[in-house]
């Protein structure tokens, strides 16, 4: 039996979706991903399903409170109350939380100082997504942004590293690495020693993007694909919208709106 995937302190370790019709949404990223769902919410709660891929968590789904559909990101932390405390102590807001949603863990929502929304997840019974990049499950989420005291506050919140390597920053939680080669990865530094990555990759939790006006700063969800067209020709056969594609030394993206108004990118790896 393969080891459960945990998180530390700080490295972002959950995504879901809120959407407008919940069981329009399982149809669409069942068919476009491959994902099936299991509804956990008990009976009088607000709707929750677990998504997943050959059996493995890999995101959740809710019904949208109000008017439209989005994907947030949860950061993993080992006291929420304390995370919760210094992020208020440091320009950001809890608008609502910490709360259990159940045995599952304990959350909390919360906005960053230039107003983009994130959560965070002190584990329970869910330990975060179990099955990560590769095709039809969860890659990256990047911090969409172009002010630097936005950044300074997520270093001084959860210790985070940020490298600048020319392409893009990339945001690291040291000893990261260290934690997924003593559990569900020991392959990790040589294999991206092997395939050129940069130095401190098996570190790394996000990457910072230049912000596109009229856009204001959030999060933003990636996942991994198979083939970044074929994806492409699934997406828009089952009603979404695709933004924009552009190709990389190291991938194939799409920037897709979904049939209910969520935006996430499909990426697909290719080194040269």
């Amino acid at each position: 039996m393969n080891p459960m995937r945990t998180y530390p302190q700080g490295v972002p370790s959950w995504v879901d979706t809120e959407q407008l019709d919940p069981e329009a949404a399982q149809d669409f990223y069942g068919r476009l991903l491959g994902w099936a769902f299991e509804t956990v919410s008990q009976t009088g709660a607000p709707m929750y399903a677990i998504a997943t891929l050959d059996g493995r968590d890999v995101g959740g789904l809710s019904r949208a409170d109000g008017e439209t559909s989005t994907w947030n990101t949860y950061i993993a932390v080992d006291d929420i109350e304390a995370a919760a405390a210094r992020i208020a102590a440091t320009g950001g807001e809890v608008p609502f939380g910490p709360f259990d949603p159940g045995p599952a863990g304990r959350t909390a929502f919360c906005r960053d100082p230039a107003g983009a929304s994130f959560r965070l997840w002190q584990a329970g019974r869910r330990l975060g997504a179990q099955a990560v990049n590769e095709p039809g499950t969860w890659n990256f989420s990047y911090l969409h942004t172009d002010q630097p005291d936005e950044i300074d506050f997520y270093v001084e919140v959860f210790g985070w590293v940020v490298d600048d390597l020319g392409f893009a920053p990339m945001v690291r939680s040291p000893g990261y690495g260290d934690h997924l080669e003593a559990t569900v990865d020991p392959g990790i530094r040589a294999r991206q020693r092997s395939g050129g990555a940069p130095p401190g990759f098996e570190d790394a939790i996000s990457f910072i993007v230049p912000l596109q006006p009229p856009m204001r700063p959030h999060w933003h969800v990636a996942f991994s694909v198979a083939d970044r067209d074929v994806t492409v020709a699934s997406a828009r056969r089952l009603g979404a919208e695709v933004i924009d594609a552009e190709d990389t030394q190291w991938t194939r993206t799409a920037l897709i709106r979904d049939p209910q108004g969520a935006v996430f990118t499909a990426s697909q790896f290719t080194p040269n």
